[in-house]
């Protein structure tokens, strides 16, 4: 279970200096916007639930000129780099990219029905379960709408996982199966759930680059039942030094990430009191 305040907090802090570490966010990202390629959409109301600091408001809202593009965050801090960061892309689009609104994913403030995409980018994975926030999409979405998202797959930071094993408290979050996501979109009754997964790996120099970047960004250790710290300099140490068993022979220290993207549809005929309507029909004689 995430510590919510812990993630505000967390993602409060790391703001200012969340741009210049977040390669990881920015590649996946890229990766969802191509698939949108692939999707027959043309939506008139997007949310960006957990923007952070704004990186695809701008990019959604230039995909789909004349769409208003709503961007939703946890964290203050963050929406305030977001609104400087529009700066440009209201000289491009000669108009504000975004309107910014500080609130949770799993109690937002928009109205039944009152928008055509629900776009998340690695935000999911940092809440206690990932279903009451994509039950809120739902709700937002009109029938026919597009929920579409990425997440952090189990096999995330594997390597770290690893190197603190045996402490009796867990260093780093336990992340959901894309299975169970799969399950949990059948289950809020979203039509046509897509889930697929990839690993991505970024490479440091040492341990504690790995550890500087998921600090700069936020990451830290945000799930219950961690301990206060990570056990000490003589765990710290030993997970250093196991860590150090995965060197490369190029001299370079791997970290895996397991992304994982999934989208599914809201039906386009829902009764009004939210069942999705499903129509057969008699197949004609051969």
């Amino acid at each position: 279970m995430s510590d919510l305040a812990g993630v505000q907090r967390a993602f409060g802090r790391a703001a200012r200096r969340y741009d210049a570490a977040a390669v990881l966010q920015r590649e996946v990202g890229s990766r969802m916007l191509e698939r949108l390629d692939y999707i027959r959409l043309q939506p008139q109301r997007i949310v960006d639930l957990g923007c952070g600091t704004g990186a695809w408001l701008g990019p959604l809202r230039q995909r789909f000129r004349g769409a208003d593009v709503t961007g939703i965050d946890l964290a203050l801090p963050m929406l305030q780099t977001a609104a400087a960061r529009d700066t440009f892309w209201r000289r491009l689009l000669a108009r504000p990219s975004a309107t910014l609104v500080c609130a949770g994913a799993e109690a937002l403030p928009l109205p039944n029905g009152s928008a055509d995409l629900v776009w998340s980018n690695l935000m999911l994975q940092w809440l206690p379960d990932p279903q009451p926030a994509l039950a809120e999409a739902w709700r937002v979405l009109r029938p026919g709408g597009l929920v579409m998202f990425s997440t952090f797959g189990p096999d995330t930071l594997r390597e770290l996982r690893e190197a603190f094993a045996g402490g009796g408290h867990a260093a780093v979050n336990r992340f959901a199966d894309m299975h169970d996501i799969g399950d949990a979109l059948v289950q809020l009754r979203y039509a046509d759930p897509v889930m697929d997964a990839e690993r991505l790996e970024l490479t440091y120099a040492d341990f504690d680059g790995v550890v500087r970047d998921l600090r700069v960004i936020g990451a830290t250790h945000l799930h219950g039942g961690r301990s206060r710290g990570l056990g000490g300099r003589a765990r710290w140490a030993l997970a250093r030094q196991r860590y150090e068993a995965h060197r490369r022979a190029d001299g370079r220290l791997p970290a895996t990430f397991e992304a994982v993207y999934g989208h599914a549809w809201k039906p386009a005929h829902v009764r009004a009191d939210g069942a999705a309507v499903v129509t057969f029909r008699r197949r004609a004689p051969a």
